[in-house]
């Protein structure tokens, strides 16, 4: 199965990029304004793109500092059963996340979308934990007609 890689850095501290990828307000920064759900294991949390569409992850796994993993429970067909996951680690001043997007079926053009996505939301999210300003969704970079 193929999955979407990323790599980032962010010169900020570890617990600092753990709250931004792990609580509701940290997520609505970054990924969408409309994240709704509080983050702890066994919880879903929903984020809305309207009216474009959603997503609810169920949370998996979230160890401070170190990880956070969900589990698509709802979306779009090709998201349900796909693994997010976000492994931190420090290198010096730096927090590096190891950003995975597991368990595609097939790389199909939403695929290549959403890789591209990813990428944007990594550097809101990059953006938010070094400057306190992310461009979550709807002010994020649109790339095409699917947003």
């Amino acid at each position: 199965m193929p999955d979407i890689l990323h790599r980032v850095g962010i010169k900020a501290s570890v617990g600092d990029v753990f709250k931004a990828v792990a609580l509701r307000d940290g997520l609505a920064g970054w990924w969408t304004t409309d994240t709704r759900g509080d983050g702890k294991v066994g919880s879903v949390i929903q984020f809305r793109f309207e009216p474009r569409g959603f997503f609810d992850m169920k949370v998996i796994e979230s160890d401070p500092g170190r990880r956070v993993l969900w589990e698509v429970v709802d979306g779009p067909a090709e998201w349900i059963g796909t693994k997010v996951s976000f492994d931190l680690h420090t290198d010096g001043e730096w927090t590096i996340v190891l950003f995975t997007h597991a368990g595609w079926k097939e790389p199909i053009e939403f695929m290549h979308h959403c890789g591209t996505k990813w990428a944007i939301f990594l550097m809101s999210l990059k953006s938010l934990v070094e400057t306190g300003i992310g461009k979550p969704y709807p002010d994020d970079v649109k790339i095409d007609n699917w947003n």
